[in-house]
C-alpha cells in the first residue's frame, strides 16, 4: 500500500506543480505558524479557528498543518499526496464557507464585498493533479518508491 502512496514518474510536470503549489501556500502556513506576514502565529490562529470559527480543534490543527508541514512535504516530494489531499480539502472547505457567497470571480477591481472562489479552484486542480500523478521528478516518494 505504501509503494502506491508513493509511486510516480520521473514527469516534471509534478515537480513544477508541487513547487509552486507550495510556493502559494507556504506565506498561508508561515502566517497561521510562525505569525510571519502579517500573521497572528499557532496559539492566535488555533484561537480563531476554535472560538470564534466554531471549528473542531482537530480539524483547526490539521487545516494548519495542511499549509505548513504539507508545504514543506510538498517542496520535498514527500506524501505529495496526503500534502496535496490535505490543501485540496482546505480549498473546498474555506470556499464553502467563505467565498462561494461573494461569487467567481476574484475581486480584481474592488467592487464586490470580498473574493470569489476561482483561486479555490485552480489550487484544487493543481492539488488533484498531484494526488492522481504524484510528486514527479527529484521527489522523496519517487526514491522510496523504488526502494521497495
Amino acid at each position: 500500500m505504501l509503494r502506491k502512496l508513493f509511486q510516480t514518474d520521473d514527469a516534471f510536470s509534478g515537480l513544477v506543480l508541487r513547487l509552486l503549489l507550495g510556493l502559494v501556500f507556504f506565506p498561508h502556513g508561515a502566517q497561521k505558524v510562525l505569525g510571519w506576514f502579517g500573521g497572528s502565529g499557532f496559539s492566535a490562529t488555533m484561537d480563531m479557528f476554535t472560538a470564534k470559527a466554531g471549528i473542531p480543534a482537530i480539524l483547526a490543527f490539521l487545516a494548519i498543518m495542511a499549509e505548513s508541514a504539507g508545504v514543506v512535504a510538498l517542496f520535498a516530494g514527500f506524501f505529495t499526496r496526503l500534502a496535496a489531499f490535505g490543501i485540496a480539502v482546505n480549498m473546498v472547505v474555506c470556499a464553502l464557507a467563505n467565498h462561494v457567497k461573494n461569487g467567481f470571480f476574484m475581486n480584481w477591481f474592488g467592487n464586490q464585498q470580498g473574493e470569489g472562489f476561482e483561486f479555490h479552484i485552480l489550487a484544487v486542480a493543481i492539488a488533484v493533479s498531484l494526488m492522481i500523478q504524484g510528486g514527479g521528478l527529484w521527489s522523496v516518494d519517487r526514491l522510496l518508491a523504488r526502494k521497495e
